[in-house]
């Protein structure tokens, strides 16, 4: 069950590229994904809902072929149940026929992530992204984790797209475990937000077997990752700077690698900035100053303070993306 039907093509953005799950190893990038978590990160009351339905439509350009719900950036820690189904809903309904939208169901429990999982399915997800479980992260060994992707996949009716981000879990999917689960027919890929660019390799080289493919989880390493064999990226700065991800991930694909270091380097602080710095209030108020719904964090999230946010715009304007603050 590793091809998702219609196939997507790849065409040109990151994250919301088109995906055909058919494809071999050696032709262009299969699964290239751009988080589009902009409105999707409100609390879903009927303002949130109506922002998210008309900023899914204005992004409907050819370039963006899907979107990324329920992520990290997403706030799904901070939802209900029903929330999180209720923002796949709206953007399932929103989006075009040919856009690819892919949930993120991750629970703590195997059982928990299974019913979401499903429940995303029906909501409209085409494929979900399944974040390691990990409050009892001190026995979430390969054993468990396998354990855990094993029972998900097999009841998943869409493609799995395995999620270590050990910046918030703690936790990293190890090597041995990700190979191992490449193997699973219905499991598609691995997003790996942890930026260690020599385990992404090696990940790479030990699942070329098979019809699996790795994509960097931050933009801060996207060329880094593109080098060594992965295949796209799901990048929080994104929801800002779409069009120049988007153009960093043709100029890697394209061989243009002295344009696309240029571009990686001017992208690397404000990445920096609104993920592993400033967080999700950094990246709501860099939405809004480029003209996008960032809104406001869920509590005990708080905005950004007028330090905080003087230091974000200096970011941004040392690095050419904005021009005053």
């Amino acid at each position: 069950m590793k091809n998702l039907q219609p196939q997507w093509v790849p065409r040109t953005s990151l994250g919301t590229t088109e995906v055909d799950f058919s494809r071999n190893k050696g032709d262009a990038p299969l699964l290239s994904l751009l988080q589009r978590r902009r409105s999707l990160a409100t609390p879903p009351d009927r303002l949130a809902c109506r922002l998210m339905r008309r900023e899914a439509f204005c992004t409907h350009a050819p370039s963006r072929a899907g979107f990324v719900v329920q992520g990290s950036n997403g706030e799904y820690v901070y939802l209900t149940s029903e929330e999180r189904i209720e923002v796949v809903k709206s953007v399932s309904k929103s989006v075009a026929k040919d856009k690819l939208v892919i949930a993120g169901s991750g629970c703590e429990s195997s059982i928990a992530t299974i019913h979401t999982t499903e429940r995303m399915a029906e909501a409209g997800a085409h494929a979900v992204l399944v974040v390691t479980p990990s409050y009892y992260r001190g026995r979430m060994d390969n054993r468990a984790l396998i354990q855990h992707y094993t029972q998900v996949a097999n009841a998943s009716p869409v493609p799995v797209i395995l999620y270590s981000v050990p910046g918030n879990t703690g936790l990293d999917l190890q090597v041995e475990a990700a190979v191992t689960l490449a193997q699973h027919p219905n499991i598609v890929g691995l997003k790996d937000s942890g930026g260690d660019i020599t385990r992404i390799a090696l990940i790479i080289h030990k699942t070329q077997k098979e019809d699996f493919h790795v994509l960097a989880g931050s933009a801060g390493f996207l060329l880094a990752a593109y080098s060594v064999g992965a295949v796209g990226g799901v990048c929080a700065l994104a929801n800002v700077l779409g069009t120049q991800v988007c153009q960093l991930e043709q100029l890697c694909i394209s061989g243009q690698w002295e344009k696309a270091k240029d571009l990686q380097y001017r992208l690397i602080e404000p990445n920096t900035a609104v993920t592993r710095q400033m967080g999700i209030a950094g990246l709501k108020q860099a939405m809004d100053w480029f003209g996008y719904h960032g809104g406001k964090c869920r509590s005990p999230l708080c905005p950004l303070s007028e330090l905080e946010a003087k230091q974000l715009n200096s970011i941004f304007t040392s690095n050419g993306w904005l021009s005053h603050f």
